[in-house]
């Protein structure tokens, strides 16, 4: 073989020289499958949507380094909406909206603010509560280890529960023999002055309260016209049972332990905000 003459040479070295810096920068894409089983008009997945996941792009992009290729699956495309905890666990997804009422017995330090009604109706200030109460004990966490995800945040979606019915209500007697829908510890609530429990979820109430299957819902008032519960549930007897903290952000252990760092403290950083 002939030697490569000092003229062809010089470019090819150029060459390898230009290429380095593109090589060195490389962006790593990173692939996320985020899920809930709640529609997109619901305001906590409508907020995922609209500003965590561009939050947490923009800031990734500042270094360059990392870009997240999300996969998004709302409103029973994966899970529905009890579905999420275990979907999280058995990596059906990656990261998701957890929530945390319909898990009483898996996550019972979650529900603390249900078994806890006339405290407060300010779901900054409960879900900031939860957030301490959880970085002071580690029992929170190990709540979610069993169920193989780490916790980003935890928060409310609530600003004041209260009873919605198809008919009027006046007085706490009313409720009496009346079946009411529930989330789950919420349906304490009802037990205790008559009512019959009735478990359900958002998407299903409209339904229920429509042909009979309830009579009116524990509920927020956003939530009756976000869901339309108004149009079969139009009558609002205030309790003033305030807020409680029904959400989780959580990302499977695995996938976890897999993002580099700094896409972790992006995704934590942004949790806490969107809160």
């Amino acid at each position: 073989m002939g030697k490569i003459s000092a003229n062809f040479r010089i470019p090819v070295i150029a060459l390898a020289l230009a290429l380095l810096p593109a090589v060195a920068n490389a962006q790593q894409v990173i692939k996320l499958t985020a899920i809930d089983g709640y529609p997109p008009r619901a305001l906590w997945t409508k907020l995922f949507i609209e500003y965590y996941i561009p939050e947490v792009d923009k800031r990734l992009a500042k270094s360059g380094k990392y870009k997240i290729d999300w996969l998004q699956a709302w409103g029973g495309q994966i899970v529905k909406p009890r579905g999420v905890l275990d979907g999280i666990k058995n990596k059906l997804g990656d990261i998701g909206i957890v929530t945390t009422v319909f898990h009483a017995s898996k996550l019972p330090l979650n529900n603390l603010p249900y078994y806890t009604p006339f405290s407060s109706r300010n779901p900054r200030i409960v879900s900031q509560v939860m957030d301490s109460l959880m970085d002071r004990y580690p029992e929170f966490q190990k709540q979610f280890d069993a169920q193989n995800q780490v916790v980003l945040t935890n928060y409310s979606s609530i600003d004041n529960y209260g009873v919605f019915t198809k008919e009027p209500v006046n007085r706490v007697s009313d409720i009496k023999g009346l079946k009411i829908l529930a989330a789950g510890p919420n349906a304490l609530y009802i037990k205790a002055v008559g009512g019959v429990n009735v478990l359900s979820n958002l998407t299903q109430q409209y339904n229920d309260l429509k042909t009979g299957v309830a009579d009116g819902t524990v509920i927020w008032p956003e939530a009756t016209i976000t869901f339309k519960l108004v149009e079969v549930a139009p009558y609002y007897f205030e309790t003033d049972f305030g807020t409680g903290v029904n959400k989780s952000i959580t990302v499977n252990k695995e996938v976890w332990a897999s993002l580099p760092d700094e896409v972790k403290k992006v995704l934590k950083e942004v949790a806490v905000d969107y809160r």
